[in-house]
Protein backbone atom coordinates (compact mmCIF):
# COMPACT_ATOMS: atom_id res chain seq x y z
CA UNK A 1 0.00 0.00 0.00
CA UNK A 2 0.82 3.47 -0.40
CA UNK A 3 0.67 5.93 2.79
CA UNK A 4 0.86 9.51 2.27
CA UNK A 5 1.69 11.95 4.97
CA UNK A 6 0.79 15.64 5.29
CA UNK A 7 2.55 17.25 8.45
CA UNK A 8 0.98 20.67 7.44
CA UNK A 9 -2.69 20.21 5.84
CA UNK A 10 -5.07 22.48 5.04
CA UNK A 11 -8.33 23.52 3.64
CA UNK A 12 -7.49 25.40 0.20
CA UNK A 13 -10.49 28.07 -0.71
CA UNK A 14 -10.09 29.45 -4.37
CA UNK A 15 -12.53 32.22 -6.15
CA UNK A 16 -12.42 34.69 -9.46
CA UNK A 17 -12.08 38.29 -9.44
CA UNK A 18 -12.74 40.21 -12.84
CA UNK A 19 -9.53 42.43 -11.22
CA UNK A 20 -7.60 43.05 -8.18
CA UNK A 21 -7.86 46.35 -7.44
CA UNK A 22 -6.67 47.67 -3.55
CA UNK A 23 -8.89 49.85 -1.41
CA UNK A 24 -12.57 48.13 -3.39
CA UNK A 25 -15.40 45.70 -2.78
CA UNK A 26 -13.96 42.87 -4.40
CA UNK A 27 -17.30 40.71 -6.20
CA UNK A 28 -15.35 37.28 -6.17
CA UNK A 29 -17.46 33.68 -7.43
CA UNK A 30 -18.62 31.11 -5.22
CA UNK A 31 -15.90 29.92 -2.97
CA UNK A 32 -14.45 26.21 -3.45
CA UNK A 33 -13.19 24.38 -0.54
CA UNK A 34 -10.51 21.16 -1.23
CA UNK A 35 -8.89 19.46 0.89
CA UNK A 36 -5.11 20.12 0.80
CA UNK A 37 -1.20 20.07 1.63
CA UNK A 38 0.96 18.18 0.21
CA UNK A 39 0.52 14.70 1.14
CA UNK A 40 -3.50 14.99 0.57
CA UNK A 41 -2.80 16.54 -2.92
CA UNK A 42 -0.70 13.10 -3.99
CA UNK A 43 -3.61 10.96 -2.39
CA UNK A 44 -6.20 12.99 -4.22
CA UNK A 45 -3.71 12.68 -7.54
CA UNK A 46 -3.25 8.67 -6.99
CA UNK A 47 -6.92 8.32 -6.73
CA UNK A 48 -7.52 9.86 -10.41
CA UNK A 49 -4.96 7.17 -11.35
CA UNK A 50 -7.34 4.57 -10.00
CA UNK A 51 -4.61 3.64 -6.77
CA UNK A 52 -5.61 3.38 -3.56
CA UNK A 53 -3.72 5.29 -0.52
CA UNK A 54 -4.25 6.13 3.16
CA UNK A 55 -3.76 9.97 3.52
CA UNK A 56 -2.22 10.37 7.01
CA UNK A 57 -1.82 13.98 8.59
CA UNK A 58 -3.03 15.69 12.04
CA UNK A 59 -6.32 17.53 11.98
CA UNK A 60 -8.06 20.15 14.33
CA UNK A 61 -11.00 22.52 14.82
CA UNK A 62 -13.42 23.39 12.29
CA UNK A 63 -11.55 22.95 9.93
CA UNK A 64 -10.02 20.23 10.32
CA UNK A 65 -13.59 18.46 10.24
CA UNK A 66 -14.00 20.25 7.24
CA UNK A 67 -11.13 18.99 5.85
CA UNK A 68 -11.98 15.53 7.01
CA UNK A 69 -15.53 15.81 5.69
CA UNK A 70 -14.20 16.65 2.33
CA UNK A 71 -11.99 13.82 1.92
CA UNK A 72 -14.71 11.69 2.75
CA UNK A 73 -16.66 12.97 -0.47
CA UNK A 74 -13.75 12.41 -2.82
CA UNK A 75 -13.60 9.01 -1.54
CA UNK A 76 -10.42 9.26 0.29
CA UNK A 77 -8.97 7.02 2.51
CA UNK A 78 -7.72 8.68 5.38
CA UNK A 79 -6.41 8.47 8.65
CA UNK A 80 -6.54 11.68 10.80
CA UNK A 81 -4.50 11.99 13.92
CA UNK A 82 -6.46 14.55 16.41
CA UNK A 83 -4.53 17.70 17.53
CA UNK A 84 -6.12 20.53 19.62
CA UNK A 85 -5.01 22.96 17.02
CA UNK A 86 -6.76 24.59 14.39
CA UNK A 87 -6.20 23.05 10.46
CA UNK A 88 -5.07 25.75 8.54
CA UNK A 89 -5.92 27.55 5.22
CA UNK A 90 -4.65 28.74 2.06
CA UNK A 91 -6.59 30.87 -0.46
CA UNK A 92 -6.18 31.71 -4.49
CA UNK A 93 -7.57 34.09 -6.08
CA UNK A 94 -7.66 33.96 -9.97
CA UNK A 95 -8.18 37.20 -11.52
CA UNK A 96 -10.01 36.27 -15.13
CA UNK A 97 -8.94 39.92 -16.74
CA UNK A 98 -5.20 38.36 -17.00
CA UNK A 99 -5.46 35.12 -15.83
CA UNK A 100 -2.96 36.09 -13.06
CA UNK A 101 -3.12 34.30 -9.77
CA UNK A 102 -2.79 35.73 -6.16
CA UNK A 103 -2.00 32.72 -3.43
CA UNK A 104 -1.95 33.02 0.27
CA UNK A 105 -0.39 30.37 2.57
CA UNK A 106 -1.19 30.66 6.09
CA UNK A 107 2.32 28.84 8.21
CA UNK A 108 -0.33 26.71 10.23
CA UNK A 109 0.05 26.24 14.10
CA UNK A 110 1.76 23.79 16.40
CA UNK A 111 1.70 20.34 16.36
CA UNK A 112 1.46 18.79 19.61
CA UNK A 113 4.03 16.13 20.61
CA UNK A 114 1.91 13.33 21.47
CA UNK A 115 0.31 14.00 17.98
CA UNK A 116 3.79 13.96 16.41
CA UNK A 117 4.37 10.62 18.54
CA UNK A 118 1.10 9.36 17.33
CA UNK A 119 2.32 9.95 13.64
CA UNK A 120 5.49 8.16 13.94
CA UNK A 121 4.17 5.20 15.39
CA UNK A 122 1.06 4.66 12.59
CA UNK A 123 3.88 4.57 9.78
CA UNK A 124 5.11 1.12 11.25
CA UNK A 125 1.55 0.11 12.05
CA UNK A 126 0.56 0.71 8.43
CA UNK A 127 3.18 -1.28 7.48
CA UNK A 128 3.33 0.39 3.60
CA UNK A 129 5.24 -0.41 0.58
CA UNK A 130 5.87 3.29 -0.08
CA UNK A 131 5.79 6.34 2.50
CA UNK A 132 5.35 9.50 0.54
CA UNK A 133 5.79 12.57 2.59
CA UNK A 134 5.30 15.86 1.36
CA UNK A 135 4.62 19.36 2.46
CA UNK A 136 5.55 22.00 4.42
CA UNK A 137 6.40 21.36 8.07
CA UNK A 138 4.03 23.01 10.70
CA UNK A 139 5.39 25.73 13.40
CA UNK A 140 7.41 23.44 16.56
CA UNK A 141 8.75 20.62 14.11
CA UNK A 142 12.41 20.07 14.18
CA UNK A 143 14.35 20.35 10.77
CA UNK A 144 15.55 17.01 11.15
CA UNK A 145 11.81 15.15 11.07
CA UNK A 146 11.52 14.18 7.86
CA UNK A 147 14.75 12.37 8.26
CA UNK A 148 12.88 10.56 11.03
CA UNK A 149 9.75 9.79 8.65
CA UNK A 150 12.19 8.00 6.26
CA UNK A 151 13.98 6.53 9.34
CA UNK A 152 11.02 4.54 10.47
CA UNK A 153 9.45 4.46 7.07
CA UNK A 154 13.22 2.19 6.21
CA UNK A 155 12.62 0.16 9.12
CA UNK A 156 9.60 -1.72 8.07
CA UNK A 157 10.71 -1.68 4.44
CA UNK A 158 8.64 1.10 2.80
CA UNK A 159 10.67 2.90 0.06
CA UNK A 160 10.24 6.85 1.06
CA UNK A 161 9.35 9.43 -1.21
CA UNK A 162 9.77 12.87 0.37
CA UNK A 163 9.06 16.31 -1.61
CA UNK A 164 9.93 19.64 0.71
CA UNK A 165 12.04 22.60 1.07
CA UNK A 166 13.96 25.24 2.92
CA UNK A 167 15.77 23.51 6.04
CA UNK A 168 13.87 20.09 6.15
CA UNK A 169 15.09 19.43 2.72
CA UNK A 170 18.55 20.23 3.32
CA UNK A 171 18.34 18.08 7.12
CA UNK A 172 18.07 14.83 4.99
CA UNK A 173 21.44 15.13 4.27
CA UNK A 174 22.82 11.23 4.78
CA UNK A 175 19.31 10.26 5.73
CA UNK A 176 19.00 8.05 2.30
CA UNK A 177 15.67 8.53 1.43
CA UNK A 178 14.54 6.63 -1.99
CA UNK A 179 13.71 9.50 -3.71
CA UNK A 180 13.17 13.84 -3.58
CA UNK A 181 11.81 16.35 -5.64
CA UNK A 182 14.08 19.31 -5.32
CA UNK A 183 14.05 22.23 -8.36
CA UNK A 184 17.16 24.02 -9.37
CA UNK A 185 17.26 26.73 -6.48
CA UNK A 186 16.88 24.00 -4.11
CA UNK A 187 19.41 21.76 -5.49
CA UNK A 188 21.96 24.31 -5.32
CA UNK A 189 21.32 24.94 -1.49
CA UNK A 190 21.81 21.15 -0.97
CA UNK A 191 25.10 21.48 -2.32
CA UNK A 192 25.92 25.41 -1.46
CA UNK A 193 26.95 26.63 -4.58
CA UNK A 194 25.56 29.76 -5.76
CA UNK A 195 23.44 28.78 -9.05
CA UNK A 196 23.38 26.05 -11.85
CA UNK A 197 23.32 26.41 -15.51
CA UNK A 198 20.64 23.86 -17.17
CA UNK A 199 23.79 21.52 -18.54
CA UNK A 200 25.14 21.26 -14.97
CA UNK A 201 22.09 20.00 -13.15
CA UNK A 202 22.19 16.35 -13.69
CA UNK A 203 25.74 16.26 -12.19
CA UNK A 204 24.74 18.46 -9.25
CA UNK A 205 21.72 15.87 -8.69
CA UNK A 206 24.35 13.29 -8.77
CA UNK A 207 26.66 14.88 -5.97
CA UNK A 208 23.63 15.09 -4.33
CA UNK A 209 23.19 11.62 -4.76
CA UNK A 210 26.80 10.63 -2.89
CA UNK A 211 26.30 12.86 -0.36
CA UNK A 212 23.39 10.76 0.84
CA UNK A 213 20.11 12.56 0.20
CA UNK A 214 18.67 9.80 -1.68
CA UNK A 215 18.46 7.09 -4.42
CA UNK A 216 16.86 8.87 -6.43
CA UNK A 217 16.65 13.06 -7.55
CA UNK A 218 13.81 14.23 -9.45
CA UNK A 219 14.88 17.97 -10.31
CA UNK A 220 12.09 19.79 -11.53
CA UNK A 221 12.55 22.84 -13.20
CA UNK A 222 9.08 23.92 -14.46
CA UNK A 223 8.39 24.82 -18.19
CA UNK A 224 11.78 23.80 -18.88
CA UNK A 225 10.94 19.84 -17.96
CA UNK A 226 12.91 18.02 -15.66
CA UNK A 227 15.82 15.25 -14.86
CA UNK A 228 15.41 12.30 -13.15
CA UNK A 229 19.23 10.76 -11.94
CA UNK A 230 20.09 7.67 -9.64
CA UNK A 231 23.56 6.48 -9.35
CA UNK A 232 24.08 5.16 -12.13
CA UNK A 233 21.24 6.70 -14.47
CA UNK A 234 20.20 10.06 -16.22
CA UNK A 235 17.14 11.09 -17.93
CA UNK A 236 15.92 14.22 -18.84
CA UNK A 237 12.38 15.49 -20.06
CA UNK A 238 11.21 18.33 -21.64
CA UNK A 239 8.03 19.52 -20.36
CA UNK A 240 5.43 19.67 -23.57
CA UNK A 241 3.79 23.08 -24.50
CA UNK A 242 0.37 23.42 -23.12
CA UNK A 243 -1.54 26.42 -22.07
CA UNK A 244 -1.09 27.21 -18.85
CA UNK A 245 -3.82 28.11 -16.34
CA UNK A 246 -2.13 27.32 -13.05
CA UNK A 247 0.50 26.56 -11.80
CA UNK A 248 -1.23 24.78 -7.98
CA UNK A 249 -0.60 21.21 -7.34
CA UNK A 250 2.30 20.82 -10.52
CA UNK A 251 4.67 19.42 -8.79
CA UNK A 252 2.23 17.31 -6.26
CA UNK A 253 0.82 16.10 -9.66
CA UNK A 254 4.38 15.18 -10.95
CA UNK A 255 5.19 13.46 -7.53
CA UNK A 256 2.13 11.36 -7.57
CA UNK A 257 2.85 10.50 -11.42
CA UNK A 258 6.15 9.19 -10.74
CA UNK A 259 4.88 7.18 -7.43
CA UNK A 260 2.41 5.92 -9.43
CA UNK A 261 4.82 4.74 -12.32
CA UNK A 262 7.22 2.91 -10.17
CA UNK A 263 5.49 1.12 -8.02
CA UNK A 264 4.37 -0.35 -10.75
CA UNK A 265 8.16 -1.51 -11.21
CA UNK A 266 8.38 0.62 -14.76
CA UNK A 267 11.73 1.86 -15.60
CA UNK A 268 13.10 4.98 -14.49
CA UNK A 269 12.84 6.83 -17.75
CA UNK A 270 8.63 5.87 -18.16
CA UNK A 271 8.75 7.29 -14.69
CA UNK A 272 9.98 10.60 -15.17
CA UNK A 273 8.12 10.78 -18.71
CA UNK A 274 4.72 10.56 -17.09
CA UNK A 275 5.78 12.40 -13.83
CA UNK A 276 6.60 15.40 -16.03
CA UNK A 277 3.03 14.55 -18.10
CA UNK A 278 1.16 15.14 -14.67
CA UNK A 279 2.49 17.80 -13.90
CA UNK A 280 1.88 19.51 -16.73
CA UNK A 281 -1.56 18.14 -17.43
CA UNK A 282 -2.13 19.91 -13.93
CA UNK A 283 -1.07 23.51 -15.23
CA UNK A 284 -4.23 23.20 -17.67
CA UNK A 285 -6.45 22.60 -15.22
CA UNK A 286 -7.82 25.81 -13.06
CA UNK A 287 -7.77 26.27 -9.40
CA UNK A 288 -6.33 23.35 -6.97
CA UNK A 289 -8.28 20.47 -9.10
CA UNK A 290 -4.85 19.19 -9.87
CA UNK A 291 -5.17 17.04 -13.46
CA UNK A 292 -7.44 15.07 -15.45
CA UNK A 293 -6.05 11.69 -16.06
CA UNK A 294 -7.22 11.74 -20.10
CA UNK A 295 -4.82 15.03 -20.17
CA UNK A 296 -2.20 12.94 -18.58
CA UNK A 297 -1.75 9.68 -20.43
CA UNK A 298 -2.43 12.53 -23.78
CA UNK A 299 0.78 14.11 -23.07
CA UNK A 300 3.08 11.00 -21.97
CA UNK A 301 2.40 9.52 -25.16
CA UNK A 302 3.86 13.03 -26.59
CA UNK A 303 7.32 13.44 -24.68
CA UNK A 304 10.35 11.40 -24.10
CA UNK A 305 13.19 11.00 -22.23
Amino acid sequence: MILTITLNPCIDKSSKVAVMKPDSKLRASALINEPGGGGINISKALKKLSVASVALFPAGGHNGNMLCSLLKQEGILFHAVDTENETRENWVVTETSTNNQFRVTFPGLPVLEETVKTLIGLIRSFAPAYVVASGSLPPGLPDYFYGLIVKNATAVGAKCVVDTSGPALQALKNKNAYLIKPNIGELCKLLNIERLDTNEVDDAAHQAITDGYAELIAVSMGPAGAWLVSKDKRYFCAAPPVEKRTTVGAGDSMVAGMVYMLQKHSSLRDTLRFGVACGSAATMSEGTHLFEPQDAFKLYETVSA
